[in-house]
This record gives C-alpha cells, structure tokens and sequence, in this order.
C-alpha cells in the first residue's frame, strides 16, 4: 500500500493531510482519493521500445562480435604470414649476408692480386726505364768521348774532317736510338756540322814558308843604330867624283866627303835601339830568330794563342830595333802581318753547342 501511493505521483504525501487547507481544497482531496488509480497509457509503448532496443543492440553486437571475429581471424593470417615472410627475410638477409661477406673476402683478393700485379709492372717500367736509360746514357758517354778525341785530332792536323767524320757518325747513332729526350743533341750536332763546313780553315803550310822566310830575312835587316856601309860611302864617292869637271874639285869633294864620314847624324825614335852595343845587336837577332821558331812551333802543336804571342813580341822587336826606312824592315813587317791575319782563321770551329747538349743530355738521367 505504501508503495502504491508513492508511486504515483498525484497522490499526496503522507501527512499532507496534516497540512491545513481550505475548504475547497480539502473537499477536492476527498474526491480524489475516493476514485480508483488508472494505469498508464505509454506503459506498452515504452516496453515495446525497450524490447527493440535490447533486440537492437543484441543483433548489433552478435554483427560486431562477427566482425571481431573475422578481424581475428584476418588478422591471425596476416600475423602468420608476417611471420612467415619475416623467417623468409631472415633467411634472405642471412645467404645475403653471407653473400656479402664472400664478395667482401673476393673482393680482398682481387684487390691483394691487383696490388700485387700493379707492384710488379711498375717494377718491370722502372727496370725498362732503366734499361733505357742506362743505354742512353752509356750512347752519350761514348759519344762524348768519340767528339772529344776527334777535336784534339782535328786540333793537332789542323783539319775539320776527323771532327766532322765524328759528329756525323754521332747524328747517325742518335737517329738510329730514336729517343725524344735526345732530340735537342741531334739538333745540336747538326747545327755544329753545318757551322763546320761553312768555316774557313786557313793555309797552315803557306805560313810555315812565311815564317820561314822571315827567319831567313832576320841576319839581313837593318838596326836603327846601324852605321852606312864602306861600300855604298866608296859608291857615294865615285859617283860624285865622276860628275865634277876638274881634279882639284875631285879632290876637295873627297877630303870633304872623309870629313863627314867622321860624324853621322840621324833620328832614333826609341832611345835603347841607339844604345845596343854590337854584342847585344847578335843577341837581339838570335832572340828574334826564336820568337818566330816558337811561333812556327806552336803553328805546329796548334796553340794558336801562344804563336799569336810570340808574333806580336817579334813585331814588337821588328819596329822597336831596327831601321824602319829599310826596305827589308818594311818587307819583314808585311809579312808579319800577313802571317798574324792568317793566323786568325786557323782557329777551328768549336763545337760547343754539341758538348753542352750532351753534359744537359748527362745530367737528366
């Protein structure tokens, strides 16, 4: 009974009735509570819908208890299979190392055998590399010396053609050698060969004469302190007595031509020519005399420089000593200087330009 009434809402509390109320208010309390509770309405409806709902969510969850199920199960394949291709990728990544670490050790061999082959060729270019130059060096020495020895044969004969026989048997074995950093001393060889032949080489047997003759010409020249001859003071004398017309002017001009005898006069330009005694005259001649055998005698050897000297020494004594009027003075001094121009072109043709290429030839090996 009790909870009856407090489950519906319209009836009063209890000890409502305790409340106090008007009289109108208190009459229509009575009515009420007098008639009989009708039930609800929306009682069925609602169950209904309550139902539904419950049918609802129970077909809903059987569907997404299904679909769970099939993601499990999908799911559980995939994992399978995952797991599968993982032991698979294992199983690769484990031949792909092994692999790897096969191709790494080949690797290593190729590389130790390509070392090992690099190592060896450039053993075999240095040994060929020294083969070669071991051949040009030995090709240079040998020519250096072939030159050498042909310039002092060419020095000695006062000839070029022992020097130009060596440079060019030298241009032959450098073209035969084919060799480019011997390029600038067969440049240099031909050079020297073309410098040679365009030389002129002086008459070295014409000034042997010369010089002999100046020799011979040496006891004849005049000193500058020389005092006249009697034979040519007898001639002066008869000349002169035969142009005048009487004896007495004979005989004066011979008296008189006796008096001037006893004093001469003349110019001496070097004062130490007038004072030569006759002993130092002979001396000066035979000194003369060996200046110019000297001269011939370096002729000879080929010391041209010597000879120039022993030339200019003599020329030297020729104008400082003797009579410079004198007609074998003047002819000895054309000679001398005949002999000393000739003498220039008696140097022969250096070969200079060859030898520096060979010492640069020498010094690059």
């Amino acid at each position: 009974m009790n909870s009856d009434v407090n489950a519906n809402p319209d009836l009063p509390a209890p000890g409502a009735a305790e409340l106090p109320t008007s009289g109108a208010d208190a009459a229509s309390a009575q009515a009420n509570a007098s008639e009989p509770v009708a039930p609800s309405r929306w009682q069925p409806r609602l169950t209904l819908a309550i139902a539904a709902t419950a049918l609802l969510a129970l077909v809903f969850s059987a569907l997404l208890w299904q679909k769970l199920s099939s993601m499990q199960e999908q799911l559980a394949r995939q994992s399978a299979d995952t797991g599968a291709q993982s032991l698979e990728a294992r199983s690769a990544a484990k031949m792909a190392l092994e692999l790897a670490r096969e191709s790494a050790a080949r690797v290593a061999v190729f590389d130790a055998r390509l070392s090992e082959i690099t190592l060896q060729r450039s053993q075999l270019e240095e040994l060929m590399q020294s083969l070669s130059r071991s051949r040009d060096e030995n090709l240079v020495v040998d020519i250096e010396s072939t030159i050498r020895l042909a310039q002092q044969q060419a020095q000695l004969t006062g000839s070029v053609e022992p020097l130009l026989a060596a440079l060019r048997t030298a241009d032959q074995r450098v073209s035969r050698a084919a060799q480019p950093r011997l390029t600038s001393l067969q440049r240099a060889i031909r050079r020297d060969i073309e410098r040679i032949k365009s030389a002129v080489v002086g008459d070295t047997p014409g000034l042997l004469m010369k010089l002999d003759e100046l020799v011979q010409l040496a006891d004849d020249l005049v000193l500058a302190n020389a005092v006249a001859t009697a034979s040519a003071t007898g001639s002066i004398k008869r000349q002169s007595l035969e142009t005048l017309p009487t004896w007495w002017q004979r005989s004066w001009q011979v008296v008189l031509a006796e008096a001037l005898s006893l004093v001469r006069l003349s110019r001496v330009e070097q004062p130490e020519a007038a004072l030569l005694s006759p002993e130092q005259s002979f001396f000066l001649r035979e000194n003369f005399k060996l200046k110019l055998l000297n001269a011939r005698l370096g002729l000879l050897a080929r010391q041209i420089d010597s000879a120039q000297t022993d030339l200019n020494t003599a020329k030297l004594t020729l104008q400082r000593y003797f009579n410079p009027t004198s007609r074998k003075t003047q002819t000895a001094i054309a000679l001398l200087q005949q002999v000393q121009s000739q003498m220039k072109t008696l140097q022969l043709p250096q070969v200079d330009e060859t030898l520096a290429a060979l010492a640069t030839a020498a010094a690059a090996r």
